[in-house]
């Protein structure tokens, strides 16, 4: 077994029989812990648990599309997504990701499910770069509005008193979502690119896999190399640091 194949594999048999959401909500956690030591080691007190400063967001992976572009710190494209502006803004992001996520991950499995949640992610980072590229985007939110946008459209293909029931459910959460973006301040172009890029993977993606095995293992490899980017995109943090 060559090297890449070796890591893929420890990546598969890492995440079987274990909640994704679960694994998401934990390293997003994780990596606000190391934001709040960080900002305490520096003085900053209680200030780093509601409101990071910037240069340190940054230097824990926020988005800065200036550092993608001319510094190669092409990670950031994804580290954003696990970078969060305070434990307000980590608190409903997760509340809502434990709230959507497991009902879709059981619905349409591990693999498809962290597929469009870094698809998503990555389409709300681009179109942060549209609207403001030199503003600094941090949050799990881009992602969780395109889980929320597939559901809503996978949900109403599925139709039927169940489909349009989880399709509603999710509608709700939408809205709240949106108000309290606005509200905070949040970066609402990244949730609408998470959202329109949510829905059209929900209206594209089929309801059914089964027989398909071609579609199958597409999205199987999709799920471990979204797995392996983002292991590797966190490990590459430090490497930010170097260039200073």
């Amino acid at each position: 077994m060559n090297q890449p194949s070796r890591h893929l594999f420890f990546l598969k048999n890492s995440l079987r029989g274990r909640s994704l959401v679960q694994i998401l909500i934990y390293t997003n956690l994780a990596l606000f812990t190391l934001v709040v030591l960080h900002g305490t080691i520096l003085g900053l007190g209680m200030q780093v648990m509601f409101r990071p400063p910037t240069n340190l967001l940054v230097y824990w992976g926020g988005q800065y599309w200036p550092l993608v572009l001319e510094g190669g710190q092409w990670w950031r494209a994804i580290t954003y997504a696990f970078t969060h502006g305070g434990l307000i803004h980590l608190g409903f992001n997760m509340m809502v990701l434990y709230q959507v996520g497991p009902l879709l991950e059981q619905e349409i499995g591990w693999n498809r499910f962290l597929s469009v949640y870094m698809v998503t992610a990555l389409a709300a980072t681009v179109a942060g770069l549209f609207w403001h590229p030199q503003v600094v985007t941090v949050g799990a939110s881009g992602a969780i509005f395109g889980l929320i946008g597939f559901s809503v459209s996978y949900y109403h293909r599925i139709g039927g008193h169940i489909g349009i029931q989880r399709r509603n459910f999710m509608f709700q959460w939408a809205v709240m979502a949106f108000v309290f973006g606005i509200i905070i301040g949040a970066d609402n172009a990244a949730h609408l690119g998470g959202l329109l890029s949510g829905a059209a993977i929900g209206w594209w993606m089929p309801i059914s896999i089964r027989g398909v095995r071609q579609t199958d293992r597409l999205f199987h490899i999709s799920g471990l190399i979204f797995a392996a980017a983002t292991v590797i995109s966190i490990l590459c943090i430090p490497l930010s640091w170097l260039a200073r």
